[in-house]
């Protein structure tokens, strides 16, 4: 079955990766190319977010995944008074490594005759207002791998401590079964008792009444510079250690 070709290669992917960053088991699922969700999000996160047909033309299907970080680099960030090295390098990597899947996957469905497309794994954004064209994330709720917690992060089964991709695909999957209601993963959306990421947001990007997308910018923009040695570093990750970074912190 193609659906389980799928995840064994990216299952595959993970296990044959030989670079510094380790990682647990990923989540994969599939979801129709005209779900209404990807409509909804032209309402909900831009008038300007692609839909699936925008991608690839005859698009029927798309593939999300999303690679979960070992607990070692979760706990090395949290443990740092500065963004970790191990964080940093753990973005760089799985871009790479998304990156490198994607073009995998595509190999795979081209030799059944079907076509592939995708968008970058980051920096798909516009770069004056900072709103994705193809939020990822966006696209793994609407397969139902997770849903978005206070932090603006997308919390799934295994947490919201990793990177998500996606690709667009003429072939017909079979969509993953997404419960009918909304399975609540944020302490904070499920009873307010939660705001450890509020707090460990070293910048105040993160309040109860909302988030400033450039604050939060501009602190990922000095991490850049700060681990310039490793290419594109803008990454912060702070307020992805806490509760729910390894798995759904609502039980």
């Amino acid at each position: 079955m193609l659906e389980q070709e799928i995840r064994t290669l990216i299952e595959n992917s993970i296990a044959e990766f030989t670079g510094a960053t380790k990682y647990r088991s990923p989540l994969v699922a599939f979801v129709a190319a005209g779900n209404p969700g990807f409509v909804r999000l032209q309402t909900e996160v831009d008038p300007a977010h692609l839909l699936p047909e925008d991608i690839l033309a005859d698009a029927q299907s798309v593939i999300s995944f999303f690679l979960p970080f070992a607990k070692s680099i979760v706990a090395a960030n949290a443990r740092s008074d500065y963004t970790a090295r191990e964080w940093a390098v753990a973005y760089v990597e799985t871009n790479q490594l998304i990156a490198g899947i994607c073009a995998a996957l595509s190999a795979l469905l081209a030799q059944q005759g079907y076509q592939s497309g995708w968008e970058l794994p980051t920096h798909n954004f516009d770069p004056l207002r900072l709103i994705s064209r193809w939020s990822h994330k966006s696209v793994g709720v609407i397969a139902g791998l997770g849903s978005f917690g206070l932090h603006q992060m997308v919390i799934t089964a295994q947490g919201c401590a990793g990177r998500f991709g996606s690709l667009v695909t003429t072939a017909c999957l079979t969509p993953t079964v997404v419960p009918a209601t909304k399975t609540e993963r944020c302490r904070y959306y499920a009873d307010g008792s939660c705001r450890v990421c509020v707090q460990r947001c070293p910048v105040g990007a993160l309040r109860e009444e909302g988030f400033d997308r450039a604050l939060c910018y501009e602190r990922c923009l000095e991490v850049d510079r700060y681990f310039s040695d490793l290419g594109l570093t803008d990454v912060c990750g702070k307020c992805a250690t806490g509760p729910c970074a390894l798995q759904s912190a609502v039980r």
